[in-house]
């Protein structure tokens, strides 16, 4: 069987090509969906995810055009690596996002709204509302500025640094260790910037209610505290929405070109 296939990829090296050069590529792609954003949201069902990786594979084989697999070469580990090189440039791009997250969970505790946790059907876990809600307000902002773009141009440029049967990752050019560094850092400096208005008016309330238990100690501030809150910054929030979504959008371009 080995030598019918030998002789067939003799017959046909244009064929041979594509289809060793293809497996790898959908390899690359596949661990590239697992953690990229957008593509790693577990609302869209698996076998979509591998259909859409499928469709792509077939593209980029002909934009690419890729060279025979060379002689004595292991299949498995150009598997393996490709993957994770996939699944690096993937989990690059989640980390911009995760800043947002970051906010989302400074907002939750500050408002006391860290118990009120519902059961999300599509990833089977509890999660906060404000979670929740600022996930998705991330996701549709990084859609509308092109992020799509931004990381297939990523997964593109991946084989000029990593071509398809390389043996070696050349971690230095892939991941750049001050970018990985600066967002990173970004993760808690974005996550206060997005919630220091909610952070900021929820201490003064506390301020305010602290005052009146000194002043009236008949009234119950701690009670008081639990009702205030919650209505309060979801105010504070609807009111901050717009430049709430315009820091986001620049914080995002920030990164347009980090690939």
């Amino acid at each position: 069987m080995e030598n019918m296939l030998a002789e067939i990829a003799k017959m046909f090296p244009a064929f041979n090509a594509a289809i060793g050069g293809g497996m790898v590529i959908f390899v690359r792609m596949l661990g590239f969906m697992r953690f990229a954003p957008v593509f790693n949201r577990k609302e869209i069902p698996t076998m979509v995810k591998i259909s859409l990786a499928f469709l792509l594979t077939i593209t980029m084989v002909s934009v690419l055009k890729p060279a025979i697999p060379p002689a004595h070469h292991s299949i498995f580990l150009s598997i393996v690596l490709n993957f994770t090189v996939g699944a690096m440039i993937g989990y690059l791009a989640q980390l911009i996002l995760l800043a947002i997250n970051a906010g989302a969970d400074m907002i939750n505790m500050q408002m006391g709204l860290s118990s009120a946790m519902v059961l999300d059907p599509t990833s089977q876990a509890q999660v906060s509302i404000l979670d929740k809600v600022f996930a998705m307000l991330g996701i549709l902002i990084f859609i509308q500025l092109g992020g799509i773009y931004w990381l297939f141009q990523a997964f593109m440029r991946s084989f000029e640094l990593f071509p398809i049967y390389s043996t070696t990752i050349p971690l230095e050019k892939i991941v750049n260790m001050d970018y990985v560094i600066q967002m990173t850092s970004n993760v808690l400096y974005m996550g206060l910037q997005i919630a220091s208005p909610v952070l900021l008016a929820t201490l003064g309330q506390d301020i305010i209610l602290g005052v009146i238990s000194k002043t009236a100690p008949q009234v119950n501030v701690f009670q008081l505290s639990f009702l205030f809150k919650p209505v309060f910054g979801a105010a504070i929030m609807v009111w901050i929405l717009p430049m709430l979504v315009n820091i986001i959008s620049d914080y995002f371009l920030s990164f347009s070109h980090i690939f």
